[in-house]
């Protein structure tokens, strides 16, 4: 018997399509957040703004490479930031390639200069009524995540 089966839950799916969905569905976030503005980047910066303003960050994203996983500080700070998260109902990711999140998020705008990409958080924007379905799909897939007690998923970005 299955912790699945004693708890009465189904398996979340766990085919290709639906981590390339996620992967896709994120790539779509990000640049909409990106493009409105609602997009913050940089482990101090998501730190910052998680401390001021808790209720206004919709979605988070670590992103680590291979070389990363023995980085202490960064990890302890990834600790930290995933309980915040989850004190504060806000669903989280991973990705395992930062290249390509620089790929789809770009240098910073007012520097041209390269971003710490560890940490994304998205926020609400100011307009009223903005519904992502990206971001929909995302909290979807986080919850679908969280029943099978998978509480920080892992999503491949496509090419």
């Amino acid at each position: 018997m299955t912790l699945e089966e004693i708890h009465g839950q189904q398996p979340a799916p766990v085919g290709h399509d639906w981590m390339q969905g996620a992967g896709t569905a994120l790539h779509d976030l990000l640049v909409s957040a990106q493009r409105r503005g609602c997009l913050t980047a940089g482990v101090y910066e998501s730190a910052k703004l998680m401390n001021v303003d808790p209720d206004n960050v919709a979605f988070c994203v670590l992103a680590a490479d291979q070389e990363d996983e023995g980085d202490i500080a960064l990890q302890i700070h990834f600790t930290l930031i995933q309980a915040f998260c989850c004190e504060n109902d806000i669903d989280i990711v991973r990705v395992n390639d930062v290249a390509k999140l620089a790929a789809i998020v770009g240098p910073s705008e007012e520097s041209g200069e390269p971003r710490d990409l560890h940490c994304i958080l998205i926020t609400n924007p100011s307009e009223e009524g903005w519904k992502d379905p990206a971001l929909e799909n995302l909290n979807l897939f986080c919850e679908e995540s969280r029943n099978v007690n998978d509480w920080v998923p892992t999503i491949t970005l496509p090419e």
